[in-house]
């Protein structure tokens, strides 16, 4: 078959690179995203009841460290991102992440392998009271390192194997067919690990599980090695980050300069640059016109062969520009943090509420704690088809135009409200019934806001994505999805905070859960969620869409 017709889509293939890249890597980069997510969630799905059951560690305390991971594993696909973008490129990150991950995978499974790095069971069946032995210095030092490490390896491999995978291909319709396989991948995988794996933890043992984890980790890693004879690789380019920084130190140093109206007063592309979309004719737009000063040209900034010659102190148009866009995006960017922090305190919480409830589904089987949040994968990806076949069609022929990115994150957000009331009546009922003496609430009654929420998910996490690559400047758009990864690193972070706030101040969280408000957490939940909702509406109103002409249909008044 000819290489420029590769399939599955008659696909496209890279010419640079000595014909390297396309639809061939596919197989390699998907397969190696299976094994790091089956490896992944097999282990983090099921931190929490690990470390309560395992390590004797108070149900709360378990509850942060989790919060803590998750933070970690969306901060670290930064550190990914800058380093592949500025000095290493995409794949010597992932193997190197790989093999981090590894290692820290290997520790993890060690743990649950030798009784000498675990504490002594506690004496009443394990349940947590003055009984309990805690861990040694050693056996936290063998388990966070492990987690610590896990952890770094998930996040560093997380969005920079998205980003090599669509770097294979130069047609952005093909990137785009790729990221649905992408995210498909990611959560069918992330459904199986955090059922069957969890499941075998559970029942069979947690060093079956643990070594399973490490098993898929090192397959990954062996299958992105035996591609690498495929790949496309790009070059490393320097980071867009420091170019964002490099406008405001400039404008501040010529902050008393008089702005000019004459375009060739402004420094423009450099040679041999290609202008993007702001005009090399146009001065700076009069939006935030403190930074216009960045571009304007003095003597000495320019070198004898017409390149800048002191980058720190005269940036291009298109630079400030960029800037200008980010400084734009950055309320609806920050509205999403109080979107993702509800969701995060939720998945650790509820957790710690199954672990009181009644699991059992039949006679013969019992749902492991750790798989509860399963519900929010399996509704997020039917939801993602359903929004994509039938919902969206269906808008587009009631007001003859697609929902824009802004309408899908405002869905996400009411439905993230809505998640959080619910959550907070079941909690109500639920102890009600402990208090009353009554049998155990059954586990299903958390299905509702889980479900919520992964609905809520298929409509704001996409809305996200798009918004933020249509919007982002050009030289941003391959850390467009890291800025997701970020605001969701953050949101695990906060939550922490918070979990820790309430309980310094309140009765609420204390360890056994029966014997507080878990409701009244969701109750305040709630409130800043509509609080939150109501700015995210102001941002959206206020706000203008930059790149108009990418848009088509997809225009909203805000």
């Amino acid at each position: 078959m000819d290489r420029e017709t590769q399939t599955p889509s008659s696909g496209d293939h890279r010419k640079q690179g000595g014909g390297r890249g396309g639809w061939i890597t596919f197989p390699f980069i998907n397969g190696t995203l299976t094994g790091l997510t089956l490896a992944g969630f097999g282990w983090m799905s099921n931190l929490i009841v690990y470390l309560i059951q395992q390590f004797n560690i108070k149900s709360i305390d378990a509850a942060q460290v989790s919060n803590i991971v998750n933070g970690g594993t969306s901060l670290f696909p930064i550190l990914g991102a800058i380093l592949a973008d500025s000095f290493l490129g995409c794949f010597s990150v992932i193997s190197i992440f790989s093999c981090i991950s590894l290692l820290g995978t290997g520790f993890l499974a060690l743990t649950a392998t030798l009784d000498s790095l675990r504490p002594e069971p506690c004496n009443n069946n394990g349940a947590l009271n003055s009984f309990c032995k805690a861990p040694s210095k050693l056996q936290f030092l063998v388990l966070y390192g492990g987690i610590a490490l896990a952890a770094m390896g998930v996040g560093g491999t997380r969005f920079t194997l998205a980003t090599m995978g669509a770097n294979q291909f130069h047609s952005p319709q093909h990137q785009a067919t790729f990221f649905n396989w992408n995210f498909f991948t990611q959560y069918t995988a992330a459904v199986v690990s955090s059922t069957a794996i969890v499941y075998i933890e559970d029942n069979v043992g947690w060093a079956w599980g643990f070594w399973i984890c490490f098993a898929a980790n090192f397959l990954a890693l062996a299958i992105f090695l035996l591609g690498n004879r495929f790949y496309f690789h790009d070059k490393p380019q320097g980071s867009p980050f420091l170019n964002i920084a490099r406008v405001p130190v400039a404008a501040f140093k010529k902050r008393n300069l008089i702005l000019s109206s004459m375009t060739k007063d402004y420094c423009h592309n450099e040679p041999n640059q290609p202008v993007n979309y702001v005009e090399a004719d146009h001065v700076p737009k009069n939006s935030f016109r403190f930074l216009n000063r960045a571009s304007l040209k003095v003597e000495g900034d320019i070198g004898s062969n017409g390149s800048i010659a002191r980058p720190w102190s005269l940036c291009t148009v298109q630079q400030v520009e960029d800037v200008k866009t980010l400084i734009r995006i950055f309320p609806l960017w920050s509205s999403s943090i109080l979107l993702g922090t509800p969701i995060a305190i939720q998945a650790s919480l509820t957790v710690l509420q199954a672990l009181t409830m009644d699991r059992h589904v039949g006679q013969h089987f019992k749902i492991p704690a750790g798989s509860i949040l399963v519900i929010v994968f399996m509704s997020t990806s039917i939801f993602l088809t359903l929004i994509d076949r039938f919902l969206c069609p269906m808008w587009q022929k009631l007001t003859r135009k697609s929902p824009s990115a802004l309408q899908r994150i405002g869905v996400g957000h009411a439905l993230n409200v809505l998640s959080m009331a619910v959550s907070a009546l079941v909690e109500s009922r639920r102890l009600k019934m402990v208090h009353a003496h009554k049998p155990n609430m059954l586990a299903l009654w958390l299905f509702p806001q889980l479900v919520l929420v992964g609905i809520g998910e298929a409509f704001h996490f996409p809305g996200q994505v798009g918004l933020y690559y249509q919007e982002f400047p050009a030289s941003l758009r391959s850390t467009a999805t890291a800025m997701i990864a970020l605001i969701i690193g953050i949101s695990f972070y906060l939550s922490t905070a918070i979990i820790d706030f309430l309980r310094r101040v309140t009765s609420w969280l204390p360890d056994n859960i029966n014997n507080g408000r878990l409701d009244n957490v969701y109750w305040t939940l709630t409130a800043v969620g509509l609080l939150n909702f109501g700015y995210y509406l102001t941002c959206a109103r206020l706000y203008k869409y930059q790149n108009v002409e990418k848009e088509v249909d997809d225009d909203t008044s805000g």
